[in-house]
């Protein structure tokens, strides 16, 4: 599933970052491109660029907003 038909809305996403860590966070996605995805992180309230390659899955968030 591409995360670029989410753009604007909140979704949960798997990411793994280069330590090879995994984490799932809840985001609203704002842009994409070159590469990279600029996100908002719902729980820590700050935004985040993730990688494209390592964002393992992304779906519509189940989480009350």
């Amino acid at each position: 599933m591409s995360i670029e038909k989410f753009i604007g809305r909140r979704v949960e996403v798997i990411y793994q970052d280069g330590k090879g860590e995994l984490s799932q966070r809840v985001v609203t996605v704002h842009s994409v491109r070159d590469g990279s995805a600029r996100v908002f992180d719902c729980d820590k309230q700050a935004f985040r660029t993730l990688n494209l390659d390592r964002i393992l899955a992304v779906m519509p968030t189940r989480r009350a907003s």
